[in-house]
């Protein structure tokens, strides 16, 4: 099951109509977590402020979901706060570094632009759910409210492990060492992290539009080495983000704490899921994954 039907005159509204429904949305949040920040900037740290600003925001895209009836209204969070993120914090702390800054701002940029239109190009619209949250509203039917479900595993969690994963690019920002050469292999894995997810989804896409490829298993490209070189890719951009947080300010090494937790997501649940669903899905994925390791190609003679 890839998908799950919404009912509701919502649900039958146009894919451009839902689009723009989103967009509303997202300005609201947008709106109310930079109001949420301003108030706080006098009073809490730049970090403290930034985080009730992303909950803000969170609770905004949340009522929202519960409105239409369509947890995906969260989807496009998880690459439009980044961002949003970073740039608050080039305006309300001290200033660091203008090089490091921008560069770190350009990237973020990039990598936001790119995944969500990579996700405005596949979502149907508001008639679809990710079936991701399909599985999860099953498994808990009957035991838990769909939307304690709904805030806290589809929306909550992710909030929480994109703003750990950009605590490096707080200390980016806001760090004061020298732009030197640490700043130019940061710079070249988050851009090479960038390239591989935007390479891999094209590969990927380009091998389901053709009809003869119906139920087969992607095994072109970068896809052909690793089973999920996208995630490698989304992986190695949270990495990079924390290169320049050592380049930036060497005493903030902790905030290792957000590639980890980035890679713990994806390691522990969302290569799973998606191996699972293959499985279910795809009659030659159980040979499939005995020959392509998920994450990191075998080194081969």
């Amino acid at each position: 099951m890839s998908s799950y039907r919404i009912g509701g005159s919502l649900a039958d509204a146009s894919r451009a109509v839902s689009l723009g429904l989103v967009a509303g949305v997202y300005l609201v949040a947008a709106a109310s977590g930079a109001l949420t920040w301003w108030l706080l900037a006098p009073h809490q740290e730049p970090l403290t402020a930034a985080f009730c600003a992303d909950l803000v925001g969170t609770a905004v895209v949340f009522a929202g979901s519960v409105l239409v009836r369509n947890a995906s209204l969260y989807d496009p969070y998880w690459s439009v706060a980044p961002p949003l993120l970073i740039a608050g914090w080039l305006l309300t702390t001290e200033p660091g570094v203008a090089a490091r800054q921008w560069l770190v701002l350009a990237l973020v940029v990039v990598w936001a632009v790119r995944l969500t239109g990579n996700w405005v190009v596949g979502w149907a619209g508001l008639r679809h759910e990710d079936w991701r949250y399909v599985m999860m509203r099953e498994r808990t039917s009957g035991r838990l409210p769909w939307w304690l479900v709904n805030l806290t595993g589809v929306q909550l969690v992710p909030t929480l492990v994109v703003f750990a994963g950009l605590l490096p690019g707080w200390s980016a920002i806001s760090g004061n060492r020298p732009f030197g050469w640490l700043d130019v292999l940061a710079a070249a894995l988050t851009a090479a992290a960038i390239l591989l997810e935007s390479l891999s989804d094209r590969q990927l896409r380009r091998f389901a539009a053709e009809p003869g490829n119906q139920g087969r298993v992607a095994d072109r490209g970068l896809w052909r080495y690793v089973r999920h070189p996208n995630y490698l890719g989304e992986i190695a951009f949270w990495w990079g983000l924390w290169l320049f947080a050592l380049a930036a300010a060497p005493s903030t090494w902790w905030t290792v704490i957000g590639p980890l937790v980035v890679l713990a997501l994806f390691v522990g649940v969302s290569v799973p899921m998606m191996d699972r669903r293959s499985l279910d899905r795809r009659p030659g994925y159980r040979e499939h994954m005995r020959a392509v390791p998920a994450l990191l190609p075998r080194l081969r003679r």
